[in-house]
C-alpha cells in the first residue's frame, strides 16, 4: 500500500456534556493514520514539538504508521481544546496553539515522493501545495479544508483545487465555497474547479460523494454511545484512502466500498476519546462493522 498523510498531529482537551480530557492525543494526521493503518502501512508527514514523548511515536510504528516525515522541532507541539454542546453536532473552539505547527514546512522524505495515494489534511492551502509539489506523479490526492481558509486564503484554496483529485468537506464549507444553499448545486460547481469527486460531510447524517462517474449517499453507523466526535471526519478520510490505497484502483465502484469504509472507521472513533476508539481496533473488527452497514444500506 503507498499511502502518505500530511497534517497536524496534536494534544486535545475537549469538554463534553459528559466529560473532560486534557491532553490527549489527536490532530488530523493522528487520527487519519489510525483508521488508515487498519488497511495498510501509512506514512505521516508532520512537525511535533521536543515535549511530544518518543514511547507515542514508537507505538505508531507499532501499528504500522511511519514516522520518517515526523520532524521533531524545539518547543511544544500543536494543542488545540473545544467543548460539545449536547446535540454534539454544536462544536466551540476555546483555545488554539499552534506552536511548532506555525513554522510547518512540510519536507517528504526522498523514498516517499513516488507515493501514488496523498491525504492533505487540513492545513493552509499553501502549505498543502508544498507537500503536493514534492511528489512525482500521485495517482490520487485528497483534501481536506475549513472555513478559515475560505475566508482568508481563497485565490490559494482555488489554486489547490485545481491540482487535486478529491475534496473533502462539511456542508457549511461547501455553501461558503460556492455561495450556494442547495448541496447538489455546491457539489457541482465545485467539481467544476477541478477535483473528480467531493465528499460531503454531514456529521451523524452521513455523507455525500458527488463525483463526475459516481454519485452516493450513505448514513451514519448507528453508534450508541458517543463520546467524542473530535477526529471523526479525518478518521473517515483515513478509512475511505486506506481501503483506496489498499485497493490499488480509484473506480465507481471502489469508491462506494471506500464510502461504506470511511463511515466504519469514524464510527470506532467517535466511541473514544482522542485516538482511544480506534487503537484497539483490528481487521476483523473492522470488517464485522462494514458487513453491519452494508446490510443496512443494501435492499
Amino acid at each position: 500500500m503507498s499511502l502518505l498523510a500530511v497534517g497536524t498531529v496534536a494534544f486535545d482537551s475537549i469538554e463534553t456534556p459528559f466529560e473532560a480530557r486534557t491532553e490527549v492525543l489527536g490532530g488530523s494526521a493522528t487520527h487519519f493514520a489510525y483508521a488508515a493503518r487498519l488497511f495498510g502501512p501509512v506514512e505521516l508527514v508532520a512537525v511535533v514539538g521536543s515535549d511530544f514523548p518518543a514511547t507515542t511515536l514508537k507505538r505508531f510504528v507499532q501499528l504500522g504508521i511511519g514516522t520518517r516525515g515526523i520532524e521533531v522541532a524545539e518547543g511544544k507541539t500543536f494543542r488545540w481544546s473545544g467543548r460539545y454542546e449536547a446535540d454534539w453536532n454544536t462544536r466551540h473552539t476555546l483555545d488554539t496553539q499552534l506552536n511548532v505547527f506555525e513554522r510547518f514546512d512540510p519536507k517528504i522524505p526522498a523514498e516517499q515522493r513516488a507515493t501514488r495515494f496523498l491525504f492533505l489534511a487540513n492545513a493552509q492551502p499553501a502549505v498543502q501545495m508544498r507537500a503536493l509539489e514534492q511528489l512525482r506523479a500521485p495517482e490520487l490526492v485528497v483534501a481536506d479544508t475549513m472555513n478559515l481558509w475560505i475566508d482568508t486564503k481563497l485565490g490559494e484554496l482555488e489554486a489547490l483545487l485545481g491540482r487535486i483529485h478529491g475534496l473533502v468537506l462539511n456542508e457549511e464549507e461547501a455553501r461558503m465555497l460556492t455561495g450556494r444553499r442547495n448541496l447538489f448545486q455546491a457539489g457541482r460547481l465545485l467539481l467544476e474547479k477541478g477535483p473528480r469527486f467531493v465528499i460531503l460531510k454531514k456529521g451523524e447524517h452521513g455523507a455525500f460523494l458527488l463525483g463526475r462517474e459516481a454519485r452516493f449517499a450513505l448514513p451514519a453507523y448507528p453508534v450508541e454511545d458517543v463520546v467524542d466526535p473530535t477526529g471523526a471526519g479525518d478518521s473517515f478520510a483515513g478509512g475511505f484512502m486506506g481501503s483506496l490505497a489498499a485497493a490499488g484502483r480509484v473506480d465507481a465502484a471502489s469508491l462506494r466500498r471506500a464510502m461504506l469504509y470511511g463511515t466504519v472507521t469514524a464510527s470506532f472513533c467517535v466511541e473514544g476519546f482522542g485516538v482511544e476508539g480506534l487503537e484497539p481496533v483490528d481487521r476483523a473488527r473492522l470488517e464485522r462493522r462494514f458487513q453491519e452497514l452494508a446490510a443496512l444500506v443494501t435492499p
